[in-house]
């Protein structure tokens, strides 16, 4: 413990434009590592195990491809990018309280972490079309979400993602670091580093904002909007039974915003708004922020959708 304090004060009063960082595993705890891992492995376990069990059916089961498995062929992917991106420097800490971490090595973990992220939420909006179309505008379902346009519209998110995450991590590169470099989080994350800087962040603040403009503020409306149309479409059905039949089908796309969002969001306001809340409080929100929605999600569409469900028994079965 007085080594690691005595590494921080090395650390502060120092101006440096390649810092080192020290990353935080759960705050109090440090003497509980090795156990509080085994849960950590376990569910990073699961995220991985469950995810490419949805990809390996989706892409060996012909069908299974159509648009709506296509795009959670995409968010599965999305989410083992995200637990690979994590899972090396939580565990490091967790095992051998391995805290450092250089800016280079941080930049390239945040591209992935936040690429990843961005690219997720893109996909919910993708999905929500995918709904929309199949349940306001069903005959025209398969002239609407051609291969083609499936794959313009990765294209779009890609673009959007690699453009937005190299410009605001090119920005952060500038900075330069004075404080004792010490980070929330198991993991580098942009507004746990861009806080650090003791160079004028301004510009950094600027274009985060654009950036979330450009994904949560375009991303969470079109999701909203997708819905009221889902919902006026079908109440306007007769049937109750088809109405509950049609609307069983967006519960699992539900789920999975569900389960991205408010992390998403709790995180973020946390970091904004809760500088007096207790350290281990700002890291159980960012573990939980890049658990949840990788574990989750393959238990949601697995008991959710029949199709996937069998798709998964029969290749159990089988082997």
């Amino acid at each position: 413990m007085l080594r690691y304090r005595n590494h921080m004060e090395g650390l502060g009063n120092k101006t440096s434009t390649s810092p080192t960082f020290l990353l935080t595993g759960i705050p109090g705890l440090e003497s509980a590592h090795a156990w509080i891992s085994i849960p950590f492995c376990s569910l990073y376990g699961f995220a991985i195990l469950g995810n490419s069990m949805i990809l390996f059916v989706i892409i060996t089961q012909q069908s299974l491809h159509e648009p709506m498995y296509y795009f959670l062929s995409m968010l599965s992917a999305m989410d083992l990018g995200l637990t690979v991106s994590t899972m090396s420097t939580t565990l490091a800490i967790l095992w051998f309280d391995a805290r450092k971490i250089s800016l280079d090595s941080c930049i390239i973990q945040m591209f992935f972490l936040h690429g990843f992220t961005v690219m997720e939420s893109g996909v919910l909006v993708a999905m929500a079309f995918d709904r929309y179309v199949a349940i306001c505008n069903p005959l025209r379902y398969t002239t609407i979400l051609t291969n083609s346009r499936i794959i313009q519209l990765s294209l779009i998110m890609t673009i959007r993602t690699v453009v937005l995450i190299v410009t605001i991590l090119v920005l952060l590169k500038r900075l330069s670091f004075c404080k004792a470099n010490v980070l929330s989080h198991s993991y580098c994350y942009h507004p746990d580093v861009i806080k650090l800087a003791c160079s004028n962040t301004r510009p950094n603040s600027i274009f985060g904002l654009i950036v979330l403009t450009l994904t949560t503020g375009i991303d969470t409306p079109s999701i909203v909007v997708s819905y009221i149309l889902i919902i006026r479409s079908v109440l306007s059905i007769a049937s109750p039974e088809e109405r509950h039949k049609t609307f069983s089908t967006c519960v699992s796309h539900i789920g999975a915003v569900a389960i991205f969002y408010i992390p998403f969001i709790s995180l973020s306001l946390v970091h904004r708004y809760g500088h007096s809340a207790p350290k281990v409080l700002h890291s159980m929100m960012a573990n939980i922020y890049l658990i949840l929605p990788p574990v989750l999600n393959p238990i949601i569409y697995s008991v959710k959708t029949k199709q996937i469900r069998k798709a998964i028994l029969s290749l159990l079965t089988n082997k």
